[in-house]
């Protein structure tokens, strides 16, 4: 399998010093997610969206995935928080092992930089229904991007 791991991409840290990202509902960047099969290989040091290893179009999904929509940011205590809502395909067979999130619209020169890669631990898999993903609860201990 080539997910390791749950990853909030370095170069996304860094390019939020930049002001690369902008995750407000409604006046935000657009982000989106791509499902990929086992031969993908993704690590924190993945810096933008390819193709390579994405699955094939099926049903809803298709070829740079499907488009998020945002959680605008907030903070609780000393932690600040953003997520999405869930996302699905339908009528898709899938098999993922794993995604990347990505920013399409970013500011500065910046040509669809990632944002974290997501390990589903192994074949999630869709025949002719629907692909979920499910984000976690929009809080301070379990939001998908979490600054403390």
């Amino acid at each position: 399998m080539a997910f390791t791991g749950n990853y909030l991409c370095t170069s996304f840290k860094t390019e939020l010093l930049e002001g690369v990202h902008d995750f407000r509902n409604g006046t935000g960047d657009t982000f989106k997610l791509a499902l990929y099969d086992n031969s993908a290989s993704f690590t924190a040091a993945t810096t933008a969206y390819t193709a390579t290893n994405e699955v094939a179009n099926s049903g809803t999904y298709a070829a740079g995935g499907g488009t998020l929509t945002n959680v605008t940011p907030t903070s609780s205590g000393t932690t600040a928080y953003t997520d999405f809502a869930d996302l699905s395909f339908t009528s898709a067979t899938i098999t993922a092992y794993g995604a990347l999130i990505y920013n399409t619209t970013p500011a500065h020169t910046y040509t669809n930089p990632s944002v974290c890669v997501l390990d589903f631990g192994g074949a999630k898999t869709s025949t002719n229904g629907t692909f979920t993903i499910i984000f976690p609860t929009a809080d301070s201990s379990s939001a998908i991007i979490r600054i403390a």
